[in-house]
């Protein structure tokens, strides 16, 4: 039978109410986000150190012919990124400007989020990768997070250089390989389909569909979901791992984002540039310690201790059940949550079952 539980629908309508423009009070947001109090609305929205990211090849160093990047390196693994949302910005214009559109500006925002809370740093806490005492620009290949975002940066941008879009060959780029774990990456075009060609795939398919130059946003989500997806289902089998580095909290944490991400591909979830901004305004602005338990950890808003709270009992139900149905149609919520005070205006409503 279906069992239809209020907190999975609760959740995305906070995140419904936020895209919405519900939440205006830039308290919610950590402050780094902006680069500067006189930017415009667009550049407020985008990752930290977007502006000092490389944004064209040339930026990056030379060795034999080939352009060479240290995707270790959090400004070097942005600036795929950014020459990745540069060469698509022609095929999303028509949608909005300033390359707002771009259903690709989930990546970037969600790794600059993973970056600002800390969650790109050595969780062993042997090295200082990614600590501000240390490198603080380095990316451990110890994090959970790094390592899940590697498959949607390098296939993403890799997948984008086969597919033509980029304009240089696909054998001109290649990724330095980790200080551990390499047979778990891949490194250029040619070994992203050897070792992965299922992805790889998918992401050529969802390019093919860009140059085409549709006119339909929702189509070009369903084929970017399609990718996305298939490049976390090879995250999940080779790094659960590195789960044991972090808190409970924290590792219970990333097990529930990770199921929570299946929930937004089905409905095709919008990636766009101010949408994802507002969507992570309910995500946590730091690691999770021992001590932190939602709905009462007082340094995170009501929004953020509402949304982990809700992630982590759809994690455990799921964890329950073992199967869940996504229904696409009017919620059957209450107009407002007497918790957040605020009109919930979801677009969703999901089930398990049991």
């Amino acid at each position: 039978m279906a069992l239809h539980l209020s907190w999975t629908s609760v959740i995305v309508g906070c995140i419904s109410a936020s895209l919405a423009g519900i939440f205006n009070n830039s308290d919610l947001y950590p402050r780094l986000w902006k680069e500067s109090s006189g930017a415009s609305s667009i550049s407020d929205a985008y990752p930290p150190l977007w502006k000092e990211s490389p944004g064209e090849f040339s930026d990056y160093k030379v060795e034999n012919g080939k352009y060479v990047i240290n995707v270790w390196h959090y400004l070097e693994r942005m600036g795929t990124y950014k020459i990745l949302l540069n060469k698509t910005a022609k095929y999303f214009e028509k949608f909005a400007p300033e390359n707002e559109q771009n259903i690709l500006w989930g990546l970037p925002v969600h790794h600059g989020w993973q970056y600002y809370t800390g969650r790109l740093a050595d969780p062993t806490q042997r090295t200082g990768c990614g600590h501000e005492s240390g490198d603080h620009l380095c990316i451990s290949v110890d994090s959970w997070w790094a390592d899940f975002n590697y498959y949607l940066s390098a296939m993403p941008f890799l997948a984008a250089i086969d597919s033509g879009i980029m304009g240089i060959s696909s054998d001109n780029v290649t990724f330095l390989p980790p200080s551990k774990d390499q047979m778990s990456f891949c490194y250029n075009v040619s070994s992203c389909h050897s070792s992965f060609p299922e992805a790889m795939k998918k992401w050529n398919e969802f390019y093919q569909h860009v140059k085409s130059c549709s006119d339909n946003l929702d189509d070009l989500l369903k084929y970017l979901w399609a990718a996305h997806v298939s490049s976390l289902k090879i995250a999940h089998k080779n790094f659960h791992d590195r789960l044991k580095y972090y808190s409970k909290q924290e590792a219970d944490f990333e097990r529930s984002w990770a199921l929570f991400v299946d929930y937004l591909a089905p409905p095709r979830f919008p990636t766009t540039l101010t949408r994802m901004y507002e969507f992570q305004k309910g995500l946590p602005t730091r690691m999770l310690a021992s001590g932190d338990i939602a709905p009462f950890i007082k340094d995170f808003t009501g929004f953020q201790n509402t949304v982990l709270l809700a992630l982590n009992f759809i994690r455990k139900v799921h964890e329950y059940t073992g199967t869940i149905v996504i229904i696409t149609g009017p919620p059957k919520l209450p107009r407002t949550s007497s918790h957040l005070k605020i009109p919930i205006r979801s677009h969703l409503q999901i089930s398990f079952v049991v």
